[in-house]
C-alpha cells in the first residue's frame, strides 16, 4: 500500500489487504537502516487473522520516500499522520531497535490512539558509541559488518532458520546494503540523541512487552530494565527473554509471532469485556 504523507509517498505492506477501520489494527516499526521487509511472518499472520496489519518502511527506507526523519520525535508525529490518514482510531505499535523508541514515544504522546506497546530489542537510553557512529558515516560497509557481526547470537550466525536455505546473517547484511549509505548514520544519530524515553514510558497507559535477546549485544537485555521497572507500575506489563541475538524476529519468528499472538488476543479480551459492562450500564 503506497500512501501521500504531506508532499512524499511512503510504503506499508499490508498483506494484500485494504486497511478496514472496523478492524483492530497492528503498525510493525522497523530498526535502523532496515524495512517493513523483517516483520514478514508477523504482519502476514495478522492480515490474515482479522487484523489490519501495517508494516512500514519509514522515511527514507525501503519503498518510502525521503527526506530521513532525523529525530524519534518527529518519526513518532509522522506515524500518527499515518494512522490518522488510514481513518484508524487506535493502534497496537510493535516496534523493533530504532523502531522500539518510535513506538515509545508515540505510545507516551498519544495514549487514547495506543490499545497497546511492544518493544522488541530496546534501551533507553540507546546510545551508540562514537566509533561506531563515525564508521556508519565514513565507512558504512564496514558498519554494515560491525553491526551484523553484533546483532546475531553464535547459534543466529550458524544456523538453522525456520526457513530452509535461508541465510539469516545474509539475508541482515543484503538488508542493510539496499539501504542509502547515509541511513544507518542518521538512525544511529537519531536513537543517541534520544532522551525521553524513560518520560513517555511513566505516561503509557497500555498494556505493554518487552521482548529481549539473551544474547544481544546491541541493545542488552540490562539495558531494558528501567523502562521495564516503570511499565510495570502500569499493572499490565510482561517481559520476555529469548534465547536470541539483536535480530530478535530473524532468529525466533514463530516464537515472536506467538507472543503477539497472546498479547493482542488478551487485548482483545479486555477491550470486548469493557464494552460488554458499558452495555450493561
Amino acid at each position: 500500500m503506497f500512501l501521500n504523507i504531506g508532499k512524499e509517498t511512503i510504503y506499508a505492506y499490508t498483506g494484500g489487504k485494504k486497511v478496514d477501520s472496523k478492524k483492530p489494527a497492528i503498525v510493525f516499526i522497523h530498526g535502523a537502516a532496515n524495512d517493513h521487509s523483517v516483520w514478514a511472518l508477523q504482519s502476514r499472520y495478522f492480515a490474515f487473522h482479522g487484523w489490519n496489519a501495517i508494516a512500514i518502511d519509514l522515511p527514507g527506507h525501503g519503498k518510502s520516500d525521503g527526506p530521513h526523519l532525523t529525530s524519534i520525535n518527529k518519526l513518532s508525529s509522522w506515524i500518527n499522520d499515518i494512522i490518522t490518514t488510514v481513518n484508524l482510531s487506535e493502534v497496537v505499535l510493535v516496534g523493533h531497535s530504532m523502531g522500539s523508541l518510535i513506538a515509545l514515544d508515540f505510545a507516551g504522546n498519544f495514549q487514547r490512539k495506543t490499545a497497546g506497546l511492544v518493544l522488541i530489542g530496546t534501551a533507553s537510553p540507546m546510545p551508540v558509541s562514537d566509533s561506531l557512529l563515525k564508521t556508519s558515516s565514513e565507512k558504512p560497509q564496514e558498519a554494515y559488518n560491525m553491526v551484523n557481526n553484533f546483532s546475531f547470537s553464535a547459534r543466529g550466525h550458524l544456523g538453522p532458520n525456520a526457513a530452509p536455505g535461508s541465510w539469516m546473517a545474509g539475508n541482515g547484511m543484503r538488508l542493510m546494503e539496499k539501504a542509502n549509505d547515509l541511513t544507518l548514520y542518521k538512525d544511529f544519530l537519531s536513537c543517541d540523541r534520544y532522551q525521553e524515553g524513560l518520560n513517555c514510558a511513566k505516561k503509557v497507559l497500555c498494556p505493554s512487552l518487552i521482548i529481549s535477546g539473551s544474547k544481544d549485544k546491541m541493545t542488552p537485555a540490562k539495558f531494558s530494565k528501567e523502562i521495564a521497572i516503570v511499565l510495570a507500575n502500569t499493572g499490565k506489563f510482561r517481559n520476555v527473554n529469548l534465547e536470541t541475538g539483536h535480530a530478535i524476529m530473524a532468529e525466533k519468528p514463530d516464537l515472536v509471532l506467538d507472543i503477539l499472538i497472546e498479547f493482542t488476543d488478551k487485548i482483545k479480551e479486555e477491550k470486548g469485556t469493557a464494552s460488554n459492562k458499558e452495555k450493561n450500564l
